[in-house]
Parts: structure tokens; C-alpha cells; sequence
């Protein structure tokens, strides 16, 4: 068989190793890089080699992992402040600002117990005072990139959890080994002398004739990928477009929000354990919300008694200070301000898809900051089988018929359900709905019902789009979004 000489010397190579890297072959060959590529796609499709493709992980600090590294983990943090006779929650989120996160992961390994927001140390949490945990040595093991088979059986369990926390990377490194076939093995081969670049020089002397021109492939110029709509975004604009075309108002709210509208206008009483730093993101400011007098009034006297039995309590100090929203229902509390002024008109249909933010354990299913579908519905003859029927048709647009309601209990609805959807073989919540009470219409001077929903529009993308990790919704990993 006649092949190039830059071939014939691949060929060599080969022959003196059963299987080489791509790397080795560029070496021993002595050729430029670019034209072995070249070469072994020429080979391969004249059946000459095989290109054998072989993955193994590696594990490496993200660049929290190295700022934890560097600085020390927040359970480290937590646990400093604890042994100097720190134990209350609230205030040791004044003292450090990743309090939050030491004490989840703390609570997580069961190393700590939290009962009435003080803190109380297990055994073990007591010995590492004075010592380092565990996953603090494997930290530091990490400084340099750890293979896959050099993880201990002790060290998987850590791992899965620096993982979740974004402190350690996950990459897949892939190498090439080349062979030569058995039908290469049989061959006798001869150097031919081929041109492949024209020259003027070749053209002007004549050297072109007799001789061989080498030939080019043309045809395996692989898939093109042109630009397109992220996959997140595309659906998010479906989903816009379906509610509009219903006669929906889009809304926007303010992503650093206070807690008036967050919670206390929506009747949510001052001690309510999702008002607690594990379920919200405080502001660290002084600053308190200016609120209009006569709605902040109204609320109060709603939170007293005064369309009900009401809370007995109203903390004003907590409503006026500043957070990052944890639920769209802001927006909603907004728009009935709007509508008690007459900037908005009723009948009313709004939605609204933006951020929220919540403290939670990152996993596949859950993560610290989602984009919720708000909607709320003004009329007069609403009632609940109106909204169960709109979340059914809302859900619908994901590609799922398979919906169950279940009654919940929130402060601001009444009668309230939670939604969960079915994602693979099990039901998952995706969101909650109800009827506003009167406690939240009545100081908006709102007599008519209002049907309310939020959902994590997230969890829904997984069920269209079939991603089984939450994290890789707005993913820039370029085989996902080539796929989607």
C-alpha cells in the first residue's frame, strides 16, 4: 500500500508500540502537532489505526475551595466563635458573615443541635476544638488535583459534600491511544512522494508533473453548532408568551426588597420561623424601607386584630428592614398597593418571573437562588376550582399531565395547596397557590378575591428539558447547551 512519508513514519512508531498516546506520538514522530491530527484522520479512514478514547476523573479546589483553604472552612469559623462563648444563631451571623453556612454544615454532620436559637456542641464537635476534622485534612489534600482511584473510601463522603458546596471542581480528562489495525499488521507499505502545498516555484518548473497531489477530504467537516437562545431563557420566554396570550400583565419587582412587602403585608406574623436567618438573607444595613404611612397602618392593625384575631404582635422595627426577596408574593403584595392607589385597574391578571433567594443545602434538587412564576388573579366569582384549573393548564406548557394537590397551610392563603408534579418517577413539590385571606386584601381596600400562585419555575425546566441536576439549568457546560 502506497502511503505519504510523514504516514510511513507514524506507521513506524506504531509498529514499535502496541498502543501509544497522542502526546508520545507527537514526541517519538518529531512533526508538528496540527499535522499528526491530520495524518491520523487520513490513516483512520483508510482503516490503517484505531483512536481509542480513555477518561479518568480529577478533583480540584473551585475558588472558594481555595479562599476556604486559605482562610479556613465556616464551620471552622462557627466553631472558633462558639469556643469563645458565641452560641447564639442570630448573633454569631453578626460576628461572621458566613455563619449561615458553617451552621447548616455543622447541623448537617451532626455536630451541632440548635434549640431555641442557642447552640449546643456534640461530643465530637468538642474534640475539634482542638483538632482538625476530617474533611479539613482532605482540604488540604486537595491543594494539588487528586485522581478519581486515589480517593479513599473514607474521603467519598466528604467529597459528595464539597462537591454539592461548590468547593471542589469535577473535570473529566480525556487522552487519545493509538494502534494500528489488524489490517495494517498485514500490510507491506511503500513511500510515495505526494505535493501537498502548490507552489509557484512548483508550477514554474514543471515539478507538478508525474507527480502525486495530495488528496483532501472534504465531506467530514463534523456537525456546526451556530449560535442559539440559551435553553433557560427559551423556555422562560415560552412561558411569558403563553400567559400574555392569555391577557396577563408581566410585572417586576425589587430583588433587594424589605420585609414589609416580603412578609408583612402578606400577614405573615413577626415571629414566623421563616422570617429566621436559616430562611432568609438579611441585609447588612442599618438603613430602615421608607413605606407609605397608611398602608403600613393598615397592616399593622390587620396583624392586631382588626379583621380577625390576628397575631398580636407586630414587630415594626423587622418590617422595615432590608432582605433579599424569598418569594415573588412581594410583587404581589406591590401590585395590591397599586391597585389601592388606582395606578392599576381591576379586573386584574399579572404574573411575574424573576429571582428569589433562600439560605438551603445545595443538591440536585435545590439551590440558593431559583427564578419564581408569581401570578394573582383580581375578579369578582373566582374561587378555587378556577385556580386548580389554571395551575393544571400553567403546568401543561412543561409537557407534564400528571399533577397532584395536596392542602397546605400559609400564612397569606386560605384555602392553599402545594403543587407537585411528577419528574421521572416521583411527584416533586414544585410550588404553592390559594385564595388571598382578607387580612391581606382588606388594608388594600380589596374586596374582591384573589387567586395567587408561586412556583419554581426551575424544577418545571427539569421536567421539559429532562436535566436531573438543578445546578444545570443556567449551566455554560458546552455539551449540555449543544444538546438542549
Amino acid at each position: 500500500m502506497r502511503i505519504s512519508k510523514e504516514e510511513f513514519e507514524i506507521i513506524n512508531v506504531l509498529k514499535e508500540n502496541e498502543k501509544i498516546s497522542f502526546e508520545d506520538l507527537v514526541e517519538k514522530c518529531k512533526l508538528n502537532k496540527d499535522l499528526v491530527e491530520r495524518l491520523l484522520q487520513n490513516l483512520k479512514l483508510k482503516n490503517l489505526i484505531e483512536i481509542e478514547i480513555e477518561e479518568k476523573k480529577v478533583f480540584s479546589l473551585s475558588q472558594e475551595g481555595k479562599k476556604y483553604l486559605e482562610e479556613g472552612l465556616p464551620e471552622r469559623k462557627v466553631l472558633e466563635l462558639i469556643s469563645k462563648g458565641i452560641t447564639n444563631a442570630g448573633e454569631l451571623s453578626t460576628k461572621y458573615k458566613n455563619a449561615e453556612i458553617g451552621i447548616i454544615w455543622l447541623k448537617n454532620n451532626r455536630l451541632i443541635s440548635i434549640i431555641r436559637g442557642e447552640i449546643q456542641l456534640s461530643e465530637s464537635a468538642i474534640e475539634y476544638l482542638n483538632k482538625k476534622m476530617p474533611k479539613e485534612i482532605f482540604l488540604e489534600e486537595l491543594k494539588f488535583e487528586k485522581n478519581e482511584e486515589d480517593i479513599k473510601e473514607g474521603e467519598k463522603e466528604i467529597l459528595a459534600e464539597f462537591i454539592k458546596r461548590k468547593i471542589v471542581e469535577e473535570k473529566i480528562i480525556k487522552k487519545r491511544f493509538i494502534k494500528l489495525t489488524e489490517f495494517a499488521k498485514n500490510q507491506e507499505f511503500e513511500v510515495e512522494e505526494e505535493i501537498t502545498v502548490l507552489t509557484s516555484e512548483i508550477l514554474k518548473k514543471g515539478l507538478w508533473k508525474n507527480k502525486k497531489f495530495k488528496k483532501y477530504e472534504l465531506v467530514s467537516a463534523g456537525r456546526i453548532y451556530p449560535g442559539k437562545i440559551h435553553f433557560y431563557n427559551r423556555i422562560l420566554n415560552e412561558v411569558r408568551k403563553f400567559l400574555i396570550s392569555l391577557g396577563f400583565q408581566e410585572f417586576k419587582g425589587k430583588i433587594i426588597e424589605c420585609n414589609f412587602w416580603n412578609c408583612d403585608a402578606l400577614f405573615m406574623p413577626s415571629r414566623h420561623v421563616a422570617r429566621d436567618i436559616h430562611d432568609i438573607y438579611y441585609i447588612d444595613t442599618d438603613k430602615e424601607a421608607e413605606i407609605d404611612e397608611e398602608i403600613f397602618e393598615n397592616v399593622k392593625e390587620s396583624h392586631l386584630g382588626k379583621f380577625s384575631k390576628g397575631w398580636e404582635y407586630f414587630d415594626e422595627k423587622l418590617a422595615k428592614k432590608y432582605i433579599l426577596r424569598s418569594h415573588n408574593t412581594a410583587i404581589s403584595a406591590r401590585v395590591l398597593y397599586k391597585i389601592s392607589k388606582k395606578e392599576v385597574k381591576i379586573p386584574l391578571k399579572m404574573f411575574a418571573i424573576d429571582r428569589v433567594f433562600r439560605p438551603d443545602t445545595i443538591d440536585a434538587k435545590h439551590f440558593v437562588e431559583f427564578d419564581q412564576l408569581e401570578g394573582i388573579i383580581v375578579d369578582k366569582d373566582l374561587n378555587f376550582s378556577n385556580l386548580l384549573y389554571i395551575l393544571k393548564e400553567l403546568v401543561k406548557i412543561f409537557g407534564s399531565e400528571e399533577v397532584k394537590f395536596k392542602p397546605a397551610y400559609f400564612p397569606f392563603t386560605e384555602p392553599s395547596v402545594e403543587v407537585f408534579v411528577k419528574i421521572g418517577n416521583k411527584y416533586i413539590e414544585v410550588g404553592g397557590a390559594g385564595i388571598f385571606r382578607e387580612e391581606v386584601t382588606k388594608p388594600f381596600n380589596i374586596d374582591l378575591p384573589v387567586l395567587a400562585w408561586g412556583i419554581g419555575i426551575g424544577r418545571l425546566v427539569m421536567l421539559k428539558t429532562g436535566i436531573n441536576d438543578i445546578r444545570d439549568i443556567m449551566s455554560q457546560n458546552i455539551d449540555i447547551l449543544r444538546n438542549m
